[in-house]
């Protein structure tokens, strides 16, 4: 959420960064609404003041016999009484809407971060591994033979619907190897904490991270208003959240593995076969919480742990800068992992690392004091490390045999009874 008096200071300024990311220049009507908001607040302070001022009056009116001026100064108090009621009532639901309003505005990028409208206009700043070569015709990770029996998307269709599979034998066992490997170098070797936590959260949780009131429509809510996580970045951000630790505290930087949930519904026609894009699936989160000014620092980091994994199971990846009109909500600047595929010819997003600045420390209460002593809102980052079905997908695509195997790559061994490859369920 954003600092109304950032925007009070230099609304120019505030507006050309929404334009940067498309969004419509609205500091006009945040001003109007704050500018009233203070006017309630001016005229309740103001008759707050009256009524202290007559309430003194009314004994030395008593006092003296005068009872015209003691009923006049009672009446007053009473008049004042009422009218600072129904200031502060006014003022308050005028708060609210600025507040709802403010919900709704994205966080403004970084000045450095490239302008543009989609994809096409991401940054490349980096690129690792050698593209695969073929003496046959890459097939799309379902139909490799090896896979195919391992991999039923019919019958998950009969239980759940689309974007939904079953996996099992070797395929399983390899998806399951990938999550143990991801968290095991997170936490030996990147200095990240283990953590396990719910699936299911709070309106509360969701408006901490800036999945609401804006994309409700991208989640699963239950019948008795639980939110279905659509990334465990919404549960270890809000470890923070409401909460003030003191600076030598900082960095806390946790990851998790977790079930994950997405409605999806602004994918309508994308990537509608295979595992690319499920409601259901699971990934290896990271977050980080650090003082704001060392947000760029542990950006890079956090690419650099998401990329390493790539490196140890040697799969080409290219990392983008994305550009002001392809980053998320929530997003300061954005660092976009693709990994390359060779069914498609391309890559393909398999992390994104994000940072938020104070945007969601605003929204969820999180502070810290600072070497003055200061109260200030924390920085948050998060970022996939990875998202395990499309590591898998990459994993069967570059690695898959000409006759329909699938070697394992060599740091995946140890977790599988040391099989070497995958030729059968």
């Amino acid at each position: 959420m954003h600092d109304i008096r950032t925007i009070r200071d230099d609304p120019n300024k505030f507006d050309a960064a929404l334009k940067r990311r498309g969004a419509e220049a609205i500091s006009s009507v945040i001003l109007d609404i704050d500018l009233d908001r203070r006017a309630k607040i001016t005229s309740a302070e103001a008759a707050l003041a009256e009524r202290n001022t007559a309430s003194k009056m009314v004994g030395a009116a008593k006092a003296s016999g005068d009872e015209n001026e003691f009923n006049r100064l009672r009446n007053l108090v009473s008049e004042k009484k009422a009218e600072i009621a129904s200031l502060e009532e006014s003022a308050k639901e005028i708060d609210n809407q600025l507040r709802n309003l403010l919900l709704t505005i994205p966080n403004l990028p970084y000045e450095d971060v490239p302008t543009g409208s989609d994809e096409n206009d991401n940054v490349e700043v980096h690129k690792w591994g050698e593209i695969p070569t073929f003496e046959f015709d890459a097939l799309e990770h379902y139909d490799i033979k090896s896979v195919s029996k391992g991999m039923d998307f019919e019958t998950a269709a009969k239980m759940s619907g689309s974007r939904f599979v079953i996996l099992s034998g070797a395929i399983a066992r390899i998806h399951r190897a990938l999550a143990q490997f991801m968290l095991d170098t997170h936490t030996t070797e990147n200095g990240l904490t283990e953590v396990n936590t719910p699936v299911l959260v709070r309106d509360e949780a969701m408006f901490g991270t800036g999945q609401l009131p804006k994309f409700s429509e991208d989640s699963y809510q239950t019948s008795n208003g639980w939110w279905l996580v659509p990334t465990s970045e919404v549960t270890l951000t809000n470890i923070a959240a409401d909460t003030t630790t003191t600076e030598d505290n900082l960095p806390r930087r946790f990851t998790a593995h977790s079930l994950c949930f997405r409605s999806e519904a602004g994918s309508a026609g994308r990537d509608t076969s295979g595992m690319l894009r499920q409601h259901q699936f699971e990934k290896v989160e990271m977050v980080s919480i650090v003082k704001p000014e060392d947000s760029d620092l542990e950006l890079d980091r956090m690419t650099k742990c998401a990329q390493g994994i790539l490196e140890k199971l040697e799969l080409p990846y290219r990392t983008v800068k994305l550009c002001t009109g392809d980053m998320g909500f929530s997003a300061k600047r954005t660092n976009d992992i693709e990994v390359w595929l060779p069914s498609e010819n391309k890559y393909r997003e398999i992390s994104s690392c994000s940072s938020c600045g104070s945007f969601q420390a605003r929204r969820m209460k999180a502070r810290y004091k600072n070497e003055n002593n200061e109260t200030v809102f924390v920085g948050t980052l998060n970022g996939s490390g990875l998202a395990v079905g499309r590591t898998l997908v990459a994993i069967l695509e570059n690695y898959q045999q000409e006759d329909g195997s699938i070697i394992v790559p060599k740091i995946l061994r140890p977790y599988m009874n040391n099989m070497e490859k995958i030729d059968k369920i």
